[in-house]
């Protein structure tokens, strides 16, 4: 199992104010790092773990080893919390945490398809049920959808460029296969830059492939409402795109004629 260290841990569990008694959400649990921080301060408390990654699911519960008691796991996407939680007999909570974006040993495992780094099958999956992948994305989509995808996800600057030479390349198989098209269609001043060339566009694959955006946005409505009064959110975010839809979210929220004291 690849170790995963979560980052921000101190203060993000800080920002939740952990009650012992108290219920709460991590909506990503990746490898538990979080959970096991948050797992270990409650009493009679609970803590629903969420996970579209049945594996991290699996792994986590050695790290969680000790408080399994206190936890339910739940291989759901976020964007159905509300529903999940209330089917559980849960209609408010204390506290939730997402920490977003992928995982370590989900870009470190090269059969999973994350990395530009290593060779493996096109994938990108979060979900390894789901039926659509990495590959489905490159290799079927439309050069108008494929152009939205890598501008709007990716903000890639040669977003219609670089989904010209997709097309044009089809069938792309593996992950090198792809950094190589890719690489054909930037010019040389790109390639010379610091950063790999093909960052932007595996994000912006990877986002469409787990619908990661359109999730997030109906997650923190509903944590909103699942909230108690006095509750906490706290979401650690990696890029601008994640930023702005939490920004946006609280926002409307605040400008609302009460401001809710949970935010």
């Amino acid at each position: 199992m690849n170790q995963h260290i979560s980052v921000f841990k101190k203060e993000a569990i800080d920002a939740l104010h952990l009650k012992p008694e108290g219920i709460y959400v991590d909506a990503t649990l990746g490898r538990g790092g979080h959970s096991y921080e948050i797992a270990k301060q409650l009493t009679t408390g609970h803590l629903h773990c969420f996970d579209l990654d049945k594996q991290a699911i699996n792994d986590s519960q050695i790290t969680l080893k000790d408080y399994l008691d206190k936890i339910t796991f739940h291989h759901h996407n976020y964007a159905n919390l509300q529903a999940t939680l209330n089917e559980a007999g849960i209609h408010e909570v204390d506290g939730i945490l997402f920490d977003l974006g992928v995982s370590s040993p989900q870009f470190d495992d090269p059969e999973r398809g994350f990395s530009y780094r290593y060779d493996a099958r096109l994938d990108m999956r979060m979900n390894q049920t789901q039926e659509l992948s990495a590959y489905e994305v490159v290799n079927q989509y439309e050069l108008q959808d494929l152009t939205r995808i890598l501008r709007d996800y990716g903000e890639e600057k040669f977003a219609y460029k670089i989904a010209q030479k997709v097309i044009s390349n089809r069938p792309i198989t593996t992950t090198l296969e792809l950094v190589d098209v890719i690489k054909s269609a930037l010019p040389q001043r790109i390639l010379n830059a610091k950063g790999h060339p093909a960052k932007k566009v595996f994000q912006a694959i990877r986002i469409e492939v787990n619908k990661e955006l359109e999730s997030l946005e109906q997650a923190l409505v509903q944590s909103i409402a699942l909230l108690k009064e006095g509750g906490y959110c706290v979401v650690i975010t990696f890029h601008s795109l994640e930023d702005r839809i939490v920004k946006q979210a609280f926002n409307q929220v605040s400008k609302a004629a009460k401001v809710d004291k949970r935010l």
